[in-house]
């Protein structure tokens, strides 16, 4: 009976469960450039390692090493891959490094000192980054697990105890590379916990797209890992900036990644669409009135003409009033996706009026208007931009038929206005597009789209804008350029 009870809940909870109105998926196409990129970074990361003084002795000899560093990395053999369960590894095989350290020898009254070149050969590192979502709705690398060994470690002993050194350098060498193998995690472990989520904190979560609406792209769970693809399903909903806890439920169809041949592919569901002409319509922006001048001169003429039966009835001081022609959408567009292209539906009220000076508005006539515009997607950079084009049109009137068809002289006019004075300024803020959650410094390059039923596709590849260092550089937290401040892993743990 409790496993039933189980049973029941899990089902209700999945019922309920958001669904994502964006997801992401991240190929193993894309882990080449990010491994170049990454190997970058890490080089320079593991080259600040910091190897402490080394000190001892043998009989009567007394030995220092100090000032160890490191001169030269090579990463020469190195694989990124996808794990289920571990989301991203990173395997170094047969990498070697250049040392520089201080020696000082002592025995009985004789000293010599000086420094040496040494190499440490065969060093492996196996680490793997666990990502998780945070409690805001962040990427996360919630974890770090490392394994890191050297094989063996050469010192060219020179001066005057060269034979000494020589008899020596087996326990030395043995000595530094149990420390060397002791500093390589945390070094990664730092460089992951602390700068690679510097770096994820560039990708936006709730934020303002302009001065009346704002996006949010909270993760709705942890990402999860196949061995070819990393997959993210984000909220997708944007919000008035007035009204920032409001949503849209999410009804829509949800995105289905199934590709792999790009580096990365996004989902957009009609959701995410119809959530941002919402959230203008809420804001108050979906309306448009013209008063004067800033109705065409033609179409003044028309509207003066067809209502030129009421306006001579009016009083001398109305007749001469500048014209007000007012576009108001009645309800929140909606946006359908189909694979032969992208529509959206919008519903308007039209207003005529005369505004005499100082006096109230003379309305002419009201009628309702129907239009579809067709919606071509494009990313360029990390930004979803749109271009509308008006398709059908039509006006009728809410009062009867009869006025409908007095309207029909109106509909070319009207029609000529939306595309001349009314669409260019919806284009205008659409193709500045809103920003795609990535992180800084990456972009889209050579995307493709694709409708689909219900929602639709962009395939891209991946283009570092940016380095890595560059960014977490500007990224990176106070207090954290040493590896040993943070709370890496005890060295027992992170050396094998």
């Amino acid at each position: 009976m409790a496993l039933f009870g189980a049973l029941i809940l899990a089902l209700l909870a999945g019922a309920h469960a958001e669904l994502p109105g964006c997801k992401i998926r991240i190929t193993s196409k894309a882990l080449e450039l990010v491994k170049q990129e990454g190997l970058r970074f890490l080089e320079q990361e593991l080259e600040t390692v910091t190897i402490p003084d080394l000190r001892g002795s043998e009989g009567h000899f007394f030995y220092n090493i100090s000032e160890v560093k490191v001169t030269e990395l090579q990463l020469t053999f190195s694989e990124l891959h996808f794990q289920p369960d571990q989301e991203l590894v990173l395997q170094i095989n047969n990498a070697s490094w250049g040392l520089r350290f201080r020696r000082q020898l002592l025995y009985w009254f004789f000293y010599d000192g000086g420094y040496i070149n040494a190499s440490a050969e065969g060093v492996s590192i196996h680490t793997a980054l666990q990502l998780s979502r945070d409690p805001a709705g962040r990427i996360k690398v919630s974890n770090v697990s490392c394994q890191a060994s050297v094989s063996r470690m050469h010192a060219a002993f020179g001066g005057t105890f060269k034979k000494v050194y020589e008899f020596l350098s087996t326990f030395i060498t043995s000595g530094m590379r149990f420390l060397l193998n002791q500093q390589i995690c945390p070094v990664l472990y730092h460089a992951g916990t602390v700068l690679l989520n510097s770096l994820l904190d560039t990708v936006p979560v709730r934020s303002a797209v302009d001065e009346l609406v704002g996006i949010d792209y909270s993760l709705l769970k942890d990402p999860v890992a196949s061995t070819s693809n990393l997959d993210m399903g984000f909220r997708g909903a944007f919000y008035p900036l007035t009204e920032a806890n409001w949503s849209l439920p999410n009804r829509a169809v949800e995105p289905q990644l199934q590709e792999e041949e790009r580096m990365v592919y996004v989902a957009f569901s009609e959701f995410f669409f119809d959530s941002a002409m919402e959230s203008y319509f809420r804001a108050g922006a979906l309306k448009l009135s013209l008063v004067g001048d800033k109705v065409p001169h033609d179409l003044d003429m028309v509207l003066r003409a067809s209502y030129f039966g009421s306006i001579v009835l009016m009083s001398p001081a109305v007749i001469d009033s500048p014209l007000k022609l007012e576009l108001r959408v009645t309800e929140p567009p909606r946006c359908t996706i189909k694979p032969s292209g992208t529509t959206v539906s919008v519903t308007a009220s039209v207003t005529i009026a005369l505004v005499p000076p100082n006096q109230p508005e003379v309305q002419l006539s009201s009628m309702i208007m129907d239009a579809r515009l067709s919606a071509k997607m494009a990313l360029q950079g990390k930004a979803l931009r749109t271009q509308l084009d008006l398709r059908r049109f039509r006006i009728y009137s809410n009062q009867s038929a009869l006025e409908s068809l007095a309207l029909i002289p109106l509909q070319t006019p009207l029609k000529t206005l939306l595309q001349i004075a009314v669409m260019p300024m919806l284009n205008e803020r659409t193709w500045r597009g809103v920003q795609i959650p990535l992180p800084e410094g990456i972009d889209f390059v050579r995307e493709v789209v694709t409708n689909h039923a219900g929602f639709l596709t962009i395939g891209a590849d991946l283009h570092f804008a940016k380095g890595l260092r560059e960014v977490i550089e500007k990224n990176r937290p106070a207090d954290t350029r040493d590896p040993r401040t943070s709370s890496a892993p005890p060295p027992s743990t992170a050396a094998v």
